[in-house]
């Protein structure tokens, strides 16, 4: 899930040969790989929190 995250922050206009890795400047890495990660721990049920504690903290 993380690195679908991280691969979801470049964009094909920036894709190239040098640029295949969002840099570790990007803001929106964090927050995508928070959001992906919880969700795929709740899809596979190995979550110790619950959906209502996902609203909470913004990562539906």
């Amino acid at each position: 899930a993380a690195a679908y995250a991280i691969a979801s922050c470049v964009g094909k206009e920036e894709l190239s040969e040098d640029y295949i890795i969002p840099s570790v400047f990007n803001r929106k890495v964090g927050p995508a790989v928070a959001r992906e990660v919880s969700r795929a721990a709740h899809r596979t049920k190995v979550a110790r929190r619950t959906s209502r504690t996902y609203s909470e903290i913004n990562l539906e």
